[in-house]
């Protein structure tokens, strides 16, 4: 038996990067799979990808921003699979610039996905998990939610953010079975960060995978 096996796993930004490999392993081990995005062909790809190697698997297109397409998509989730045992909440980055030159319209896009929908996803998913005795959650924050580096102050705002976000609800939930927890990887290879590629998403799925291995027997 899989470490996973009958779990329901949620996945937002699984269209490419740590999102889509951490998709792939939660199928892997056993998962059934939603996965979603705002990029439809790829999401459907990755998807069909999950499909074809024996897995089961969902794309619902969101945008993580908007509280109505959050709730719809825990709602689809449940609708689909029953349950949802495990949630993996992704972001993005901006453009590298220096504080100054940042504009106004990166700033409030990226609050709206990282913070915001972070804030949109936990609610919805925690909602779901209290009603079924318990579930894990995983936010994907980045060694940018610990520490800084100069020319990307709005990103290591919002993944500050996230890490309140994530130790506070820990402790909110943790007496009621929904264990919450962050990622803080460094520089890897996605499209995100192929400038600056370091580190791989697989390494970052492994840990994903050690937070989720955890889940008691429903």
């Amino acid at each position: 038996m899989k470490i996973l096996e009958n779990k329901v796993a949620l996945v937002t930004g699984g269209t490419s990067g740590i999102g889509k490999t951490t998709a792939i392993a939660f199928s892997n081990a056993g998962s059934k799979v939603v996965l979603s995005g705002r990029r439809e062909q790829e999401g459907e790809e990755t998807a069909d990808l999950i499909r074809r190697s024996g897995g089961e698997s969902l794309f619902v297109r969101s945008d993580v921003s908007s509280e109505a397409e959050v709730k719809a998509l825990i709602e689809k989730t449940v609708e689909q699979y029953g349950r949802l045992d495990c949630a993996f909440n992704a972001g993005i980055e901006p453009p590298l610039k220096p504080l100054h030159e940042q504009s106004v319209e990166d700033f409030d896009k990226l609050m709206a996905i990282n913070v915001r929908g972070v804030f949109l996803c936990m609610k919805y998913e925690i909602q779901q998990m209290l009603t079924q005795g318990g579930g894990v959650i995983v936010n994907n924050s980045s060694m940018g939610g610990l520490i800084a580096f100069p020319g990307n102050s709005p990103y290591h705002a919002s993944k500050h953010a996230v890490m309140g976000l994530t130790r506070s609800a820990a402790l909110d939930y943790a007496k009621q079975n929904v264990r919450i927890n962050a990622v803080n990887p460094g520089m890897i290879d996605t499209d995100m960060m192929d400038r600056l590629a370091h580190g791989n998403p697989e390494q970052i799925t492994a840990s994903n995978e050690a937070s989720s291995s955890t889940i008691r027997s429903s």
